[in-house]
């Protein structure tokens, strides 16, 4: 995350891909809290002498000290340490999947809502939003990291109200 330029970037998504989108402004400070508690817990995992965070491919290699690194910690760490399934050492990782499910399926139930919700369908409001604000299709397709429009073009057909999506001149209060 880039906070300044208000930017994530998600490595290795789906389809092994990255892919860059934006940043609300309104999640800056509660990401620094954050940020701020990750350099807490990264002390004293220090202090403990837990080994460095994993680092993807080669890099450990090329930076051997880099898993050492704030920088390099994840930024939604789990509680608790674990035991590494590639190596057989005991690190932290970053907070598990199913944590997020869990907490998204309950957030749900919370907020009364009667459907069933996922991180996808947050991803497909996310979409359907910004075609509704009235963004390009071609900004969307960027921002979900699609290959191609036509897979971004799927959003539309939410858009399609009666009478196509006209507003009736009588509704428009003439």
């Amino acid at each position: 995350m880039d906070l300044e330029r208000r930017e994530i970037t998600v490595r290795e998504g789906k389809g092994a891909k990255d892919r860059r989108t934006l940043l609300p402004a309104s999640l800056i400070e509660p990401l620094r809290v954050q940020q701020g508690r990750v350099r807490l817990l990264h002390s004293a995992d220090r202090s403990e002498r837990l080994a460095p965070v994993w680092l993807p491919h080669a890099l450990e290699r090329k930076y051997p000290n880099a898993g050492h690194e704030l920088a390099w910690q994840f930024l939604f760490p789990a509680a608790q340490p674990g035991v590494d399934p590639r190596t057989g050492v005991r690190r932290r990782h970053h907070l598990h999947e199913s944590a997020i499910q869990r907490a998204i399926r309950s957030a749900v139930r919370a907020s009364g809502i009667l459907k069933p919700a996922s991180s996808h369908t947050l991803r497909h409001s996310f979409a359907t939003h910004l075609l509704e604000a009235g963004y390009d299709i071609r900004t969307v397709q960027e921002l979900l990291g699609h290959k191609d429009v036509s897979t971004t073009q799927i959003y539309t057909h939410v858009l399609n109200r009666g009478g196509r999506g006209v507003l009736s001149p009588l509704d428009a209060g003439g």
